[in-house]
């Protein structure tokens, strides 16, 4: 895959992951509409982007305004003529443990994580099925393969996350388009810089951005990372349910107060 001059629309754009999938892609020659709702933090990203030989144009956006994430995609295609690939980031944390969990917290999280990007592909797929052409990716998680202590509703969006990308999937065989779910596991962003418990397999920003781009460039279907962590996770999946709560409620990866 040649990225230069590809046309790509990023949600979660202003930092972690995003921030830095925006500057590797740039460095390769591609366009980027960049979406946060961090206005300052995207022009100062774009500049960097350009900085780097890419292009870059901001929209200053809450991936919840399904309104706002359709102008966006409406402007970027109305300069550039069309999107090549969708990449779905935008993503929050939550509610740490069952007894705090409130129907608000839960629901801001499922908007966000899911919903997001849901408003996303719908603002995209139209287009990209009626050209013939296009990626949609989804940077979901290792925590939505099964549920996680602590994690009830980031478990459950990234959950979500994943089915409705593996269902597009099945849908768009045929059509050109190619859909590609990646599942990270704990990276170092602000999501989790802040956490005193020992994340397992803890990996560093520009360790994981080149597994991310590689995925993407094979239009890989899906791709778990790092694979000691995704090995485990897959493998809870066929867990009967004693083994897997007696395994998994050990763990204290997330603590009740961040």
């Amino acid at each position: 895959m040649i990225w230069k001059d590809k046309v790509v629309f990023l949600t979660g754009a202003s930092s972690g992951i995003g921030e830095a999938l925006a500057v590797a892609i740039a460095k390769k020659g591609a366009i980027l509409g960049l979406l946060a709702r961090r206005g300052d933090l995207l022009r100062e990203l774009a500049a960097r982007c350009e900085g780097h030989g890419g292009r870059a144009r901001v929209f200053a956006c809450d991936v919840t305004d399904e309104a706002g994430v359709e102008d966006a995609a409406q402007a970027l295609r109305d300069e550039f003529g069309h999107i090549d690939i969708l990449i779905c980031n935008a993503g929050i944390g939550g509610p740490r443990h069952a007894k705090d969990l409130t129907t608000a917290d839960v629901k801001k999280v499922v908007e966000v994580n899911f919903m997001g990007a849901v408003n996303a592909v719908t603002a995209v797929l139209p287009s990209m099925v009626h050209r013939g052409s296009g990626q949609l990716v989804a940077i979901s998680s290792l925590a939505g393969f099964r549920g996680l202590p602590r994690s009830a509703s980031y478990s459950a969006s990234k959950g979500a996350m994943t089915n409705f990308f593996e269902s597009l999937r099945l849908d768009l065989i045929g059509s050109g388009v190619s859909v590609t779910v990646i599942h990270p596991g704990f990276i170092l962003t602000p999501l989790t810089a802040k956490r005193r418990s020992r994340l397992p397999f803890l990996m560093r920003l520009e360790d994981a951005i080149p597994k991310i781009i590689y995925a993407i460039e094979r239009r890989k279907r899906f791709a778990a990372f790092p694979w000691q962590l995704a090995t485990f996770v897959k493998l809870g999946r066929v867990f009967p349910g004693w083994l897997y709560d007696r395994i998994a409620a050990r763990t204290n990866y997330r603590e009740d107060k961040e």
